[in-house]
């Protein structure tokens, strides 16, 4: 943050979800479409998916959804880490205020408190990408049905199913994905405090 002071950190935080994200789906996306695959039932196994996706389609049968991919991942990703940062600032704030003499610096968020603002940011950011997912699903196992682009796909779920039709997988998705961001951020909170207690010359 110091290197960029007139930037508002939500900005960065962004920035980074973001740019992390891009990077990442290059490895993700394959390995997105050979599981939703499999997990529809049109492979028996993660060998005969590859093999199949290949031979159907090239390279570029790893990389369908891709972009009904980043639709849901980078706007995810910058729910996840922007919420998380707001809700942790939020918190050191009120909790600086009641504790008299208190700086940033003793007010590092312990494990517990990392986990309860990370479960309302990963409840969050689960909740408002739900329909994003059910998008990138369709597109990676059934893309010709659904016109093979993010657009088209939510074209026709409004057309066929209305706004509920945007809905479904909600609730499993929360559950699974929220207790995983907990776990993340508590990992993510000590480690960045290991390394802003250690000397930079050690």
């Amino acid at each position: 943050m110091e290197k960029f002071p007139d930037i508002k950190p939500i900005f960065l935080y962004a920035v980074s979800a973001i740019l992390g994200d891009i990077t990442g789906s290059g490895w993700l996306c394959p390995s997105e479409v050979v599981k939703q695959q499999m997990q529809a039932g049109m492979f028996r196994n993660m060998g005969e998916a590859v093999r199949g996706i290949w031979i159907k389609k090239g390279i570029q049968g790893f990389y369908q959804g891709y972009f009904g991919g980043l639709a849901r991942d980078v706007p995810f990703r910058v729910a996840q880490l922007t919420s998380y940062e707001v809700t942790k600032n939020f918190y050191k704030r009120v909790k600086m205020d009641k504790v008299k003499g208190s700086t940033e610096k003793n007010q590092e968020l312990s494990p517990l408190e990392a986990a309860i603002c990370g479960a309302v940011a990963g409840t969050f950011s689960a909740a408002i990408t739900a329909p994003l997912d059910r998008i990138k699903t369709l597109l990676m196992t059934d893309s010709g049905a659904y016109g093979g682009s993010v657009f088209s796909c939510a074209a026709k779920i409004w057309k066929e199913e209305g706004l509920a039709g945007f809905g479904y997988g909600l609730v499993p998705r929360v559950s699974y994905i929220a207790p995983s961001v907990v776990v993340f951020f508590i990992t993510y909170e000590q480690v960045r405090q290991r390394f802003q207690d250690t000397p930079s010359g050690a």
